[in-house]
C-alpha cells in the first residue's frame, strides 16, 4: 500500500482538492487554536498545512515517505509542523497531542482499535475530527455522483482496475464512520457540512484518477501511458468541451467523549 500511495503522491498533492478555508476555520474554532493537533495519515499536508496556520502546532504522520516529502515541499514557510513517518500503530510513540484530525486515511485503519488507543492518549476534552465526503441522508456513505465518473469507471474496468480491490476497513465492514464513532468512547458527535463548486479540465481529471491507490502509477505499471491516453480520449468523447463542474461536499465530523 505504501508503494501504491507513494507513486500517487505527486498527483495527490497537485490534483486532490483541498477542503477550503471554511473547513479549516471550523476545525480551528472547534478544537481551539492553542493546542497540538495530530494529523494521522496526513498525506501531502492537505489538512495539516492550512490548519498549522491557525493552530499552535501540528504533528503530521503518514506511512508514505513520498507523501511526507510532498508535504514538506508544500509547507515551505510553515514552521510549526512536525513531519513523522508512521501509521496508526505508532500512536504511543508520538509526541503528545490534544486532538486528532483524519481525512480519508481513517477508512484504511482498524478504526475501533485506533479509537481505543486514542481514548487512552487524548487528554480530557480531546476530540477526534474526521474530514471527508458527507453521508447522504437516509443512505450509506458515498461521494456525490459527478458527471465524469461513469466514464472513468468504464476505463478503469477495461484496465482491470477496481476501487474495491483495495482492502480497507470501511469496505470490509460496510460501517460508516458515524456508526463506528457512536459505538466508541467518542460517542458525542457534531457535524458541519461545507459545499463548494469546482471546475475541472481533462488534465485535472486524469491527475485526480492517478492520485487514487487503485489506479496509481504503481498499480498501472507499464500500462500507464495507455491508460492515460484511453482515459483522455474517453473523457473528451463524452464531453468535447473538456470542462466539468463539480459540487464538492465536505463534512467535518467532531467526536468527543461523554462528560469531557
Amino acid at each position: 500500500m505504501e508503494d501504491l500511495f507513494g507513486s500517487a503522491a505527486p498527483y495527490y498533492a497537485r490534483y486532490r482538492p483541498d477542503h477550503g478555508p471554511a473547513t479549516t476555520e471550523h476545525l480551528a474554532t472547534t478544537l481551539g487554536t492553542d493546542g497540538r493537533v495530530l494529523d494521522l495519515g496526513c498525506g501531502p499536508g492537505t489538512i495539516a498545512i492550512p490548519l498549522a496556520r491557525r493552530m499552535k502546532a501540528v504533528v503530521a504522520v503518514d506511512p508514505s515517505l513520498e507523501m511526507l516529502a510532498e508535504g514538506r515541499r508544500r509547507a515551505k514557510g510553515v514552521t510549526n509542523i512536525t513531519w513523522l513517518h508512521g501509521d496508526s500503530t505508532v500512536l504511543r510513540a508520538l509526541p503528545p497531542f490534544e486532538h486528532v484530525v483524519m481525512g480519508r486515511s481513517f477508512h484504511w485503519m482498524d478504526r475501533r482499535s485506533v479509537l481505543v488507543d486514542l481514548d487512552e492518549l487524548l487528554p480530557p476534552g480531546g476530540a477526534v475530527a474526521l474530514v471527508g465526503p458527507a453521508r447522504r441522508p437516509g443512505g450509506p456513505w458515498q461521494p456525490d455522483a459527478q458527471p465524469w465518473q461513469p466514464v472513468e469507471r468504464r476505463v478503469c474496468e477495461e484496465f482491470g482496475l477496481d476501487i474495491h480491490t483495495a482492502a480497507n476497513s470501511f469496505h470490509a465492514t460496510g460501517e460508516h464512520h458515524d456508526d463506528v464513532l457512536a459505538d466508541s468512547p467518542f460517542s458525542i458527535l457534531g457535524s458541519q457540512v461545507f459545499t463548494r463548486r469546482l471546475t475541472w479540465d481533462v488534465d485535472g481529471l486524469i491527475g485526480l484518477q492517478l492520485s487514487y491507490s487503485y489506479s496509481s502509477p504503481a498499480r498501472l505499471g507499464d500500462r500507464l501511458p495507455a491508460f492515460v491516453k484511453a482515459l483522455r480520449q474517453a473523457l473528451l468523447d463524452d464531453n468535447p468541451t473538456g470542462r466539468w463542474e463539480q459540487r464538492l461536499t465536505t463534512e467535518v465530523l467532531v467526536a468527543r467523549r461523554p462528560g469531557r
